[in-house]
């Protein structure tokens, strides 16, 4: 008998939490011990994969429409589960963020979280200790919760897709350009105006270089909030609402033709775009998670620039990327707690610089590239799938 284990939020390829649990149930669809059901529907237009795919999760798709109905008869009452339910938690360590079902119970509840901010409310400890066991997306997150004096959170690192994530020719789309990619919602977090700043320096002195993005941001308040660092002009929109990107890069200094944005795409498109890449550049303030996105940069053999802070210190050793080291301490929500660090302000001139040295010394980024896919396909979907399901299993109902 296969054993039920359930997924709580929503399957997407377009998201990360979705790229996140439409993983987990692609590994333990091919896994004989288990049955994984989704509390959420599963929506066809937030799919996009091979037929091969598409059979896999045939399964869990039919298994997951029969318990929803078995959830819609009861008419919104809370039930309970005799298997492991996973659980999203938001910043607060609350259920209800979009996409959880908040009124089912697990035998245990396992909690999934990725904090953004060291600083947590009262009220938000007590709620996390009240979890038979966490998930933490990454060593930082862990000892966050440490240092509020919680013992019941394990660490477990997200996961690529290795059999698509690896490096892989270059079919030379965008021509000789030297192509930067930048990836990740626009948001202050994930430091594109850092990445702005930079480029507009880089961009001048090399008028081939292009920078690719992928800034797609449903959010127009997170995006604004880049405003708040004063490196770049204010974020532009276009009539539909969506960031005009090329059009806050001209604002910024950046031609328009040096600048090319990729807008939502699903992540099964990613590899072929990270195969034209030359740096994939990552100055993010803070991460709970370890950065799907520079994952898939580093699994492909993309060279790859990393702000030493937070999430990212978990991807971070022996020369397999550039190395942000000057970090600057944050307050607010940004600032430590305790042992745990806090968010961290990238230099500008620091960027420049690691840009420069990719541009100059190709073999070298080569080198990097190439330990960076090394460590990276060690960390698969499969081994993240096998993490959670050895955890989940074998804690006991809370």
């Amino acid at each position: 008998m296969r054993r039920p284990i359930f997924i709580g939020w929503d399957l997407s390829s377009f998201t990360g939490w979705g790229v996140y649990s439409l993983s987990l149930a692609l590994a333990w669809a091919c896994d004989p011990d288990l049955q994984p059901i989704c509390t959420r529907q599963i929506l066809p237009d937030q799919l996009a994969l091979d037929p091969l795919r598409q059979q896999a999760i045939r399964p869990v798709w039919a298994d997951s429409a029969g318990f929803q109905a078995q959830l819609a008869e009861l008419g919104g009452r809370e039930v309970g589960v005799d298997a492991p339910l996973l659980v999203s938690l938001n910043g607060d360590f609350q259920r209800a963020r979009p996409g959880e079902t908040a009124t089912l119970r697990g035998q245990p509840d396992v909690g999934v979280f990725f904090l953004e901010s060291a600083q947590l409310e009262p009220e938000a400890v007590a709620r996390a200790a009240a979890y038979p066991v966490l998930v933490a997306g990454s060593t930082w997150n862990a000892e966050v919760l440490q240092a509020h004096g919680l013992s019941n959170v394990r660490t477990v690192l997200q996961g690529v897709d290795v059999s698509l994530f690896r490096p892989g020719p270059r079919n030379g789309w965008l021509g000789d350009r030297f192509c930067v990619f930048s990836g990740g919602k626009l948001e202050l977090r994930k430091g594109q105006d850092i990445v702005m700043a930079a480029f507009r320096v880089f961009a001048e002195r090399h008028p081939e270089a292009l920078l690719v993005t992928a800034w797609h941001c449903p959010w127009p308040q997170l995006a604004r909030a880049t405003e708040q660092s004063g490196r770049t002009a204010p974020v532009v929109f276009r009539a539909d609402g969506a960031v005009d990107v090329p059009g806050w890069a001209e604002a910024n200094g950046v031609r328009r033709d040096q600048v090319l944005d990729l807008g939502r795409i699903p992540n099964m498109a990613m590899p072929q775009v990270l195969a034209e890449m030359d740096l994939a550049v990552f100055p993010n303030r803070a991460e709970g998670g370890t950065n799907l996105v520079a994952m898939e940069a580093m699994a492909c053999g993309t060279p790859t620039v990393l702000s030493a802070n937070t999430g990212h210190l978990d991807l971070i050793e022996d020369d397999n990327c550039y190395v942000l080291r000057e970090q600057e301490a944050v307050g607010g929500m940004g600032a430590p707690h305790g042992a745990a660090g806090g968010w961290g302000e990238s230099s500008t001139e620091e960027l420049v610089a690691a840009m420069e040295q990719a541009f100059q010394d190709r073999e070298d980024a080569r080198r990097r590239g190439a330990r960076g896919a090394a460590k990276l396909a060690a960390m698969s979907w499969r081994e993240t799938a096998r993490q959670m399901k050895d955890l989940a299993l074998s804690r006991p109902a809370a």
